[in-house]
Order: C-alpha cells, then sequence, then structure tokens
C-alpha cells in the first residue's frame, strides 16, 4: 500500500473540492428569502430567531432533510429546479410545508398537482441538454423515482414518488412535534433536538434510515443520509448543541458514496490499495455485466460498505488512527478488529488533519463530485487529458482497461 500516493490524492482532491465550492444559496426559494442578505449571504446571526413557531435553524434543517431524499435521479440541476419550484409555489398558496408539515397531506390535490405542473416545466428546459450530455433521447427524461433491488430506478407513479420522497422525511418533524404533545412539551427546534441527541453526525446519519420510530427505511438510502450529514454538519454548519464535540466534527460521518465517487475512487487506483479487483468481484461490488457503451464490468459502489481492507494490520500505527477514528469521531463499533474500506477516506483526513491540513469530508466529497461530472465521466472516454489529477491516477497513468472496462 502507498500511503504517500494515497495522502496526496485525497488532498489533492480534498484542496479542489473546497476551492470550487460555491456555498448553495435558498435565497430564490420562497420561504428562505428572508433568511438571507441583499447581497445573498445566509444571515448566521439570525438563524435562531423564530419563524412563527419554531427557529429558523429548524425550518432550514427540515428543508435540508427533504433536499437529501430527493437529492438523487439522473439530473441533479433539474432535481434542485423542481425542488424549488414547488416548495416556491406551495407557499405562495399558503401551504407551508415546514413550517406545517401536515399541509401536504392535507392538500394533497394541489401538492401532487405542483409537482407534476413543475416537473413538466423542468423537463422543457432540462430534457434536450440532459440527453445530449447522456447520449440518450430526451424522452426518457424523468425525476420521479423509487429504490429497487438494482438501486434508483425511474417510476411513472407521481402518487408513489409524492407520498414516498416528499411525505416520508415531512413525517419526521410532524412525529416528533407530536410525541412533545403527548408529553406537554414544546421546543422551536424538535428535529435539531433529535438529530443531535445521537453521539455522533455518522450515528445520526445511520438513525436517520433505521430509527424504529423515525427511521426513513427505503425512502433513504446510505449515500443521501451521509450527503444530509455533509449539509448538516460541514456545508452550513449547522450544528447547534455539540459544536465541541468530537462526534460532530467534519470528519465525524463517512463519504456519501455514489456512482461518482465509486468511479473517481476506482479509476484512480484509491479503492484497488485496500483489495484487488477479485476481492471486490467476490464482494459482488464489481459484476460482469454488459452495459453503458457496451463495458463488461458494473461497478456497484453501495457494495463496498461494510467490506474489510486487509492491507491495514491490527498491530500498525494507521490501525490506532482508526480506531481513534471509530471510538472517538465515528462514535460507532467501538472495538474494530479489521479497517472497513468506505472509511479510508475518513482515516486519510484524519492523518492530514494530524499534519496540520485541516480539510472536511465535504472539501473531499465536493472533489469527487467535480472530477466526476467534469472529467472522470461515465463512459470510455473521460476528459483525462484535462483532468487535474491526471498524474496522481493510476487508470491514466497505468492501466487504461480500468476505464475502458468498467462503468458506474
Amino acid at each position: 500500500m502507498d500511503l504517500n500516493r494515497i495522502q496526496i490524492l485525497i488532498e489533492s482532491l480534498a484542496k479542489i473540492g473546497r476551492e470550487s465550492r460555491e456555498a448553495p444559496s435558498l435565497y430564490n426559494i420562497e420561504p428562505f428569502r428572508h433568511f438571507y442578505f441583499q447581497d445573498g449571504r445566509l444571515n448566521v446571526s439570525g438563524l435562531d430567531d423564530f419563524d412563527g413557531k419554531f427557529s429558523r435553524r429548524e425550518i432550514l434543517v427540515r428543508y435540508l432533510l427533504l433536499k437529501a431524499v430527493l437529492d438523487q435521479g439522473p439530473d441533479m440541476v433539474g432535481v434542485n429546479e423542481l425542488l424549488s419550484q414547488v416548495i416556491s409555489s406551495l407557499y405562495r398558496r399558503e401551504i407551508r410545508i415546514f413550517h406545517r408539515p401536515i399541509d401536504f397531506f392535507q392538500e394533497l390535490g394541489i401538492t401532487i398537482d405542483q409537482i407534476l405542473e413543475k416537473h413538466n416545466s423542468v423537463k422543457a428546459i432540462r430534457a434536450n441538454l440532459w440527453a445530449k450530455s447522456q447520449n440518450t433521447r430526451p424522452t426518457k427524461y424523468n425525476l420521479f423515482f423509487a429504490q429497487s433491488s438494482r438501486g434508483i430506478v425511474p417510476i411513472k407513479q407521481v402518487l408513489d414518488y409524492s407520498i414516498h420522497r416528499w411525505g416520508v422525511p415531512l413525517c419526521i418533524p410532524l412525529l416528533l412535534e407530536n410525541d412533545l404533545q403527548k408529553e406537554g412539551k414544546e421546543s422551536k427546534q424538535p428535529l435539531i433536538d433529535y438529530l443531535e441527541s445521537y453521539a455522533s453526525a455518522e450515528i445520526m446519519a445511520q438513525g436517520l434510515k433505521d430509527h424504529y420510530r423515525y427511521g426513513l427505511g427505503s425512502a433513504i438510502g446510505d449515500k443521501a443520509c451521509h450527503l444530509f450529514a455533509k449539509m448538516y454538519v460541514s456545508v452550513f454548519n449547522l450544528v447547534k448543541h455539540k459544536i465541541n464535540d468530537t462526534g460532530w466534527t467534519d470528519i465525524s460521518y463517512e463519504t456519501p458514496f455514489d456512482s461518482n465517487a465509486g468511479r473517481v475512487l476506482f479509476r484512480t487506483g484509491f479503492l484497488l490499495e485496500f483489495a484487488n479487483l477479485e476481492d471486490y468481484k467476490k464482494w459482488n461490488v464489481i459484476q460482469k455485466r454488459i452495459g453503458k457503451e457496451g463495458m463488461p464490468y458494473y461497478i456497484r459502489v453501495t457494495n463496498i460498505r461494510g467490506k474489510k481492507t486487509q492491507k491495514i494490520k491490527p498491530e500498525s500505527e494507521l490501525f490506532t488512527y482508526y480506531k481513534d477514528i471509530v471510538n472517538n469521531y465515528l462514535k460507532i463499533g467501538m472495538s474494530p478488529r479489521a479497517a472497513e474500506i468506505q472509511r479510508m477516506p475518513t482515516l486519510i483526513l484524519y492523518i492530514l488533519k494530524k499534519k496540520g491540513y485541516h480539510y472536511s469530508i465535504a472539501d473531499f466529497d465536493d472533489g469527487l463530485m467535480k472530477i466526476g461530472t467534469e472529467y472522470c465521466k461515465n463512459n470510455t472516454s473521460p476528459k483525462c487529458q484535462n483532468c487535474p489529477i491526471k498524474q496522481l491516477c493510476f487508470a491514466f497513468n497505468k492501466d487504461k482497461s480500468l476505464i475502458k472496462e468498467y462503468w458506474t
């Protein structure tokens, strides 16, 4: 294992992510206009002011949870535009789904009509651009999706999409409010109180999916759970109660692994530092399947979760660092016997931090997204010559079969 090369690669990606990130502005979304100054900056000092019954911070977190659930599918630009248009339209009709989540269900006819109408509007603008970038037909443009054994798949039923993808995340604050009322209590931030009741951002991310009462279950994937943690902790810096807790730092949650992340980490050779091709095939991470543009292998990135590397020995200093990450930052699996591969980016960022280089999971993930969407494209002709990390890329320099034969 070439630890020095790995550190340079992770640092390079994190630096690219930090330099390229533009803080997302919600100024153009109806309920958030007064959260921002006229120059577009978020009024951070006003986040704990009341906005109706709840704090601005609480309303913003409710939006980010819905955004994390919806931020999937084939066209992220289109998804964000659909989300923005629907929310603004509903609020102009006094259907205040973050202030009163029950409004979504009580006015279900209107909410579904608006989702359909705004989807058609986005499709009219985005379909041709999307089809050209994906080498497919504009008629295939569809932002409605569901979870299946094959991952995210498109569906046509707007009711299924609306209730499962919009309704389920809106039910969490609704249920939390009702539970407080039963106890004769109230809070201006019930969702935040719940989220930060967990020992770490990583445990919180898992609880979003798995909690027996408040878990979203199949409405959210592991990637979306970690995307929410990224936005909550690092991008919007919304941590309220635990700002000095090591369980809620910029490296206290795992990287939101998706197809872009998996493709970049595979082609650069990062994943191959911790296991070989045969291991990934045995784990069904690499599947033999004739797919896009005739590529013989498909990389199912989600199957990496839980897989352990044999390259880091329990007696090594590296494993001591890994245990510190698990025990004091992720705060999960308190006595690890082997290092899990999906946590390797967190481990390397931790090592860089000890050397004085302070990068976050968000920096690293944004770097992966920039490389994956602009250079390391999901086809046999990525823009390798222009890629800023080409000198660090194993596929580009040593084994181009990793580009020509594998897709995500």
